[in-house]
């Protein structure tokens, strides 16, 4: 609201309240569909990374020949209220991403207010990128990262007398994390335009310790992915890309800023 700098501590307070409660609302309501869908979710979404015929798998046989087979897994629920847990924790998680651009639109519109007008014309349309680059995030995640440790760590035995038993919410946790992570990781951009805007980082800073986001993004490539170079390399690669964005993001907004302040 662009009365926003007359309202009081208060005022501000209750319609940050209420944003959050609409965004609150939108969550519950996609959770809600996601909750009466969940079989078809569970199967179709999350189980089928342990075959062979899931689009990552068939798209690396097809081209680069590099196939595999069916994960012989099995999965198991340990505790009473494992799958109901899991189930809630899907639908919720579920409906935070597919909120999302809704749930940044409230906070942004919100935030908008305090802005200077040349700030929120170099702010235009910040809440389509901001969706955008989440959900290649979570793209990248669902189709690359977490395919690739479900395929790692299903096959791995120690040795052949150990069976590959997960529980449901090990197998969860691995799937929803990866590509949840993911999806965050690929705001790098917005968030390097956000600290250059407010001083923190320059083009210069970024460019200098350039070697040391090499080795960082490696390091964190380990961490997400299984331990193996390739994977590393194909989560790696993304990353270095996004920060190499960031660079190009952050040259523009020091060029706009020397502008303004010479005009």
């Amino acid at each position: 609201m662009d009365s926003g700098k007359n309202m009081s501590f208060l005022d501000h307070l209750e319609e940050l309240r209420w944003r959050l409660v609409r965004s609150a609302i939108v969550i519950v309501i996609a959770a809600v569909v996601i909750w009466v869908f969940q079989e078809w979710i569970l199967n179709t979404l999350f189980f089928s990374m342990k075959n062979p015929d899931f689009f990552t798998f068939k798209i690396l046989c097809q081209t680069i020949g590099v196939c595999v087979e069916e994960i012989p897994v099995n999965f198991q629920s340990t505790t009473v209220t494992g799958q109901f847990s899991y189930a809630i924790m899907m639908s919720i998680l579920g409906g935070i991403v597919v909120s999302f651009p809704y749930i940044f639109y409230q906070l942004w519109s919100f935030i908008k207010p305090g802005l200077k007008q040349t700030e929120r014309g170099i702010a235009g349309g910040i809440v389509f990128y901001v969706s955008m680059l989440f959900f290649m995030g979570i793209a990248f995640g669902y189709f690359i990262v977490a395919p690739l440790c479900v395929q790692f760590f299903g096959n791995y035995q120690m040795s052949e007398s150990i069976d590959n038993i997960f529980t449901i919410g090990s197998y969860m946790s691995l799937v929803l994390s990866t590509v949840f992570y993911s999806g965050l990781l690929f705001l790098l951009p917005v968030v390097t335009y956000l600290f250059t805007k407010l001083g923190v980082l320059t083009p210069e800073f970024l460019k200098k310790y350039r070697k040391h986001a090499v080795v960082g993004i490696l390091i964190l490539s380990a961490f997400i992915t299984p331990p193996d170079l390739i994977s590393q390399v194909i989560v790696g690669i993304p990353i270095l890309l996004l920060y190499e964005v960031g660079i190009i993001i952050s040259k523009r907004v020091v060029k706009k800023r020397k502008k303004a302040e010479e005009s």
